[in-house]
């Protein structure tokens, strides 16, 4: 088991554990049983807020597990966990590389799983624009009534509500859907 640390957080910011396993190929059908039991298991852990697992593309046999815990502790008490042992050790059998993940918080996790070389910058861009754009007119336009108002500060809050919203639908709702939604493209 190997394990980079992006950066430390403080308590009770969400993290990301980005997980990388190369399961031999005739071994993927085990692995896929294995994978569901697992994600079972950590929903469990306090904490725990999502699962999302990007399977091989083309030539890759690289599973990339992305797992999103509410705090530092609670991912840690799971990464840590002897449950978490347990099943890694009914799979190591199957694993060419072993266990490999990095913790990081932030937004380069859409961008950069440790498995796949980075996409290419104007991809990055065209993603990221095709996903902000609807939402920068959507968002004021169903807030309108609470983003406008006749005072400076009226204004600032409303805009300040419009970039929150904005920004909790990209790292939460849009961009972990998005990017496995057009994986073959990114990752080409």
């Amino acid at each position: 088991m190997s394990e980079t640390l992006a950066s430390e957080q403080p308590p009770g910011q969400t993290v990301t554990a980005i997980i990388v396993h190369q399961p031999r190929r005739e071994a993927y059908e085990e692995y896929e049983r294995w994978l569901a039991d697992i994600r079972e298991a950590c929903r469990q852990f306090p904490g725990y807020l999502s699962t999302d697992v990007i399977r091989p593309i083309g030539e890759h046999n690289s599973y990339t597990v992305i797992i999103r815990f509410a705090g530092v502790e609670q991912l840690r008490a799971w990464m840590d966990s002897e449950v978490r042992r347990d099943y890694l050790q009914r799979i190591a059998h199957t694993l060419e590389d072993g266990d490999r993940y990095v913790i990081q918080t932030g937004l380069d996790f859409w961008f950069a799983p440790p498995a796949a070389k980075p996409p290419k910058r104007y991809k990055q861009f065209l993603l990221t624009l095709s996903a902000i754009f609807p939402l920068t007119v959507a968002v004021p336009w169903a807030l309108g009534p609470l983003a406008g108002g006749g005072s400076i500060a009226a204004l600032l809050l409303g805009k300040l509500l419009v970039a929150t919203l904005i920004v909790f639908l990209m790292v939460f709702v849009i961009m972990p859907r998005y990017t496995r939604l057009v994986a073959k493209w990114l990752y080409r």
